[in-house]
């Protein structure tokens, strides 16, 4: 996950302490609460992405989007959207309806991708699910 990660941002080795301090519950992003979730996607046997969401009280929302990455050769081919229904199952699951994501403005394949999932603007870099069961179809 950091050496996907680190391909956009930052180094491999500050990602491994920040993924691992995010899922050992030591990292907390601002309003998380403990419930966090990390969903993996591989292809023969080979990790091409990942997601990571938690429970939230951030922007009154009840859940967040924290990290979503598939490799470069990956994407477009359905694995995004896979993984986002995987986490927002989850958030389900949690009684979390209401979820928000910190999307870059220039980001615009991140916000497209985001609003084809039924996003819609919160406020400057961040998104918001007033429904996550939007994504299941529900």
């Amino acid at each position: 996950m950091a050496r996907i990660r680190a391909a956009e941002w930052e180094t491999e080795t500050y990602w491994n302490v920040r993924i691992a301090r995010y899922l050992d519950c030591e990292l907390h992003p601002q309003h998380a609460l403990m419930p966090r979730v990390i969903y993996v996607a591989s292809v023969g046997g080979c990790l091409v992405g990942f997601i990571a969401g938690h429970l939230t009280r951030r922007h009154a929302c009840d859940g967040e989007l924290e990290w979503i990455n598939v490799i470069p050769e990956r994407r477009g081919s359905g694995i995004a959207s896979e993984l986002l229904r995987h986490l927002a199952a989850w958030f389900v699951e949690q009684k979390a309806s209401r979820i928000c994501v910190d999307v870059d403005p220039a980001n615009s394949a991140a916000q497209r991708f985001y609003k084809r999932h039924g996003a819609e603007d919160l406020k400057p870099h961040w998104l918001i699910w007033k429904d996550i069961n939007v994504v299941l179809g529900a």
